[in-house]
């Protein structure tokens, strides 16, 4: 039986209480109201809205700061400025997306944007100060729009917005955080053998002691990032595997849009650069992209030229690279003055710097990198999915506000505004009864006997994804893919069904999934339109469709 005192009450509805002692000796099951899997701006945007309503359960796989969350530069779009509009905001972000955006939902996310902004800024976020600006905050420009409208916290807004959450999720008594825990899959009625569709919790591997746990929710939210490890060249972190995208599919979840991978145009080209991403905003402030010889080569491509949307700039790139035979680009911003850089950019300017690049005086080399998941599980105005009580969050999620190709500064819009969507609708629910969920099973397993093999398919994996399935495509090259990603799951499955689960081969699994997502979407796109770009098809359709994936378990909802 599910233990757990249902005593409590909130709003006349009672509630499980949360076991003290998670490490206790016997305890195999966890309780909560509500289960948030991700620990990024939307996760914790979630557990701080609920924790003075629900008792909350936060599990990450890392520590609370890893996350892409994190790394976000750039800042938060929004409408903050008298010479600034709601329309105008909306019209850019349905140009970026090339058709593609639902305009009901673009509207909704741009007109609750001040008011996600400005719960930030009564929590403490340190954005950088303006005193000339009418708002009393600087306000940058990137890619895509057509006024300032991005703030921000130097060039480490992502880092700086994560830490003031983490300090009061850390502080609440109500929120019950479980690190280095890796979600292995959902725990559904279906798998219980129960008539109903709904999301009972999910297990859990705790990676330092190699268990899993159960944990039971009334309600689950998958805010797991996007899916960027797919690929051999990322700008995302390690922890980027698509988990809760994957996870999702397997319970039922139909999936949207997911050959519209992001690649941004301006990840720094260095051997000891790991996945250093060089912001948007460096092109906002007049950054040149520019070939070896110093010729600038945007205006060629678009008449936006550097500030033209990521597909376009990444595509150009991708072209000159290709067609010259380069190893990368170059951006400069020498023009700017070292206190302007120090001011604007330090993140950029200190870690260029330690690798021997003064971008005060010389030009950054630059190649583009897998970035975003435009595409994810289809969610609906609440954040909600096809399983019953699950909710999907962020770039885990297809909320429709993306299309084809996301906006710059859009993404950390998008969790602040669903969160909060999120929040409304789990407040609105009734208490439900969670039935008895089973312990994690290994009886059948043994420990694994060459954990090579994951490696390598691993390795394999990234490089025929970058090779295939990036900026530019062919059917031949997305066949080549399909054909290999088969082999794989094949392989994969006979592992997860003889061993020990492990992190990288629950990661592994669950990137093999994504590939395959992507690649069957691709497959079934023809047309060149956003960020997917196929050569068979060149031309754009005169109506544009959304790419909707069904899983052979899903239910359409009552």
């Amino acid at each position: 039986m599910v233990p757990g005192d249902k005593s409590g009450h909130h709003g006349g509805d009672s509630f499980a209480i949360v076991s003290t002692s998670i490490n206790a000796p016997g305890i195999e099951l966890l309780q909560f109201d509500t289960l948030i899997i991700g620990s990024g701006l939307a996760g914790l945007t979630l557990a701080i809205k609920l924790a003075d309503y629900k008792k909350v359960g936060l599990i990450t796989k890392k520590s609370l700061l890893d996350g892409a969350s994190g790394w976000a530069q750039g800042g938060i779009a929004a409408v903050l400025s008298g010479d600034d509009s709601l329309d105008a905001h909306i019209q850019d972000t349905l140009t970026a997306g090339g058709g593609l955006c639902d305009e009901d939902v673009t509207r909704y996310v741009v007109e609750h944007g001040k008011a996600a902004i400005d719960w930030l800024i009564d929590l403490g976020v340190p954005f950088t100060r303006d005193g000339s600006s009418g708002m009393g905050y600087h306000l940058t420009r990137e890619g895509g729009h057509s006024r300032r409208r991005i703030i921000h916290a130097a060039d480490a807004t992502g880092h700086a917005v994560q830490e003031t959450l983490v300090t009061r999720v850390l502080r609440h008594p109500n929120i019950t955080v479980l690190e280095n825990h890796l979600s292995v899959d959902l725990i559904t009625g279906r798998k219980l053998g129960l008539p109903d569709n709904c999301c009972h919790g999910a297990y859990a591997l705790n990676k330092l002691s190699d268990e899993v746990v159960t944990i039971a929710a009334q309600n689950t939210i998958i805010a797991t990032g996007g899916t960027g490890k797919v690929y051999l060249y990322t700008t995302n972190p390690d922890t980027a595997t698509g988990d809760g995208i994957a996870m999702a599919w397997r319970a039922g979840c139909r999936v949207a849009n997911m050959e519209f991978i992001q690649f941004h145009p301006t990840c720094l080209y260095h051997p000891h650069a790991k996945s250093f991403l060089i912001s948007e905003a460096v092109r906002g402030e007049g950054g040149i992209l520019k070939l070896p010889d110093g010729t600038r080569f945007m205006p060629q491509h678009d008449e936006r030229a550097e500030l033209a949307p990521r597909d376009v700039v990444a595509r150009a790139i991708d072209f000159e690279m290709k067609k010259r035979g380069l190893d990368c680009v170059y951006l400069d911003i020498s023009h700017q003055s070292v206190e302007f850089l120090q001011e604007h950019f330090p993140t950029i300017y200190a870690r260029c710097l330690s690798l021997g690049i003064n971008i005060s005086k010389e030009p950054i080399p630059v190649v583009p990198a897998a970035h975003y998941t435009c595409g994810g599980v289809v969610a609906d105005l609440h954040a909600r999915t096809d399983v019953e009580n699950l909710y999907a969050v962020g770039e885990t999620a297809c909320s429709g506000l993306h299309g084809a190709n996301r906006l710059a500064s859009n993404s950390l819009l998008e969790c602040l505004v669903f969160a909060d969507a999120a929040v409304s609708d789990i407040l609105g629910k009734p208490y439900r009864a969670i039935p008895a969920l089973p312990a994690w099973d290994e009886s059948r397993v043994t420990d694994a006997d060459e954990q090579i093999v994951i490696s390598h398919n691993w390795a394999e994996l990234r490089h025929f994804m970058w090779d295939y399935v990036g900026i530019v495509r062919t059917n031949k090259r997305l066949q080549r893919a399909q054909h290999r990603i088969r082999l794989l799951q094949d392989e994969i499955h006979e592992y997860y069904s003889n061993f020990h689960v492990s992190s990288d081969l629950l990661e592994l699994r669950n990137l093999v999934m994504n590939a395959e997502l992507i690649v069957q979407s691709a497959l079934l796109r023809h047309e060149s339109r956003g960020l997917h770009f196929s050569k068979d098809y060149p031309g754009t359709l005169p109506q544009a469709k959304r790419t909707v994936l069904t899983p052979p378990t899903y239910v359409a909802s009552a």
